[in-house]
């Protein structure tokens, strides 16, 4: 184990039956209050791609996205949950362990061809995840990959991003 990866995990915080019964929850809070800790995630992440855009996935991704977009010197995207953002969008739904729900992102937040990093805090099935990468590909950017904090590897996210490369910081 790396020692990125043993500071990572050191700092993140199982919460049992939440946000319902038989759901382990994985609480980022406690990294993110470390600065030692954020510092060195944001850097990994900052450093994987040269990109002009970071995309971050409301809302625990836009807690990342940030910071890496700031290090990496690039723009910052949100996607969005449906009817948060004021102007035109594009959108794209996706199913949930429990439902359905629909992102978007601004119709004009990208330049036809520009390269994308699109962040997140947790890979667990991956439907937002291919959503997210629809929505950037729609819009005429370029995906060059698809960075989160941590992977859940028995929830098979991965599956869902084979045209995707994945980097994940940690995989549980």
């Amino acid at each position: 184990m790396t020692e990125l990866s043993r500071l990572i995990l050191d700092r993140i915080r199982d919460v049992p039956d939440y946000p319902q019964p038989g759901v382990m929850f994985k609480d980022i809070t406690p990294l993110l209050a470390d600065p030692v800790a954020f510092g060195a995630v944001t850097k990994a992440l900052a450093g994987l791609y040269e990109v002009d855009k970071i995309v971050g996935i409301e809302a625990r991704g836009f807690i990342l996205a940030a910071p890496v977009a700031c290090q990496a010197g690039a723009g910052f995207v949100p996607v969005r949950k449906k009817g948060k953002l004021p102007s035109e969008t594009l959108e794209a739904s996706y199913d949930l362990e429990y439902g359905s729900a629909i992102i978007e992102v601004h119709r004009d937040a990208f330049i036809p061809g520009e390269r994308v990093l699109i962040v997140d805090d947790v890979l667990a099935t991956g439907g937002t995840a291919r959503a997210a990468v629809e929505l950037v590909r729609e819009a005429g950017a370029e995906v060059v990959g698809f960075a989160v904090l941590m992977e859940l590897a028995f929830l098979k996210g991965r599956e869902r991003l084979t045209d995707v490369e994945l980097h994940s910081l940690v995989v549980v």
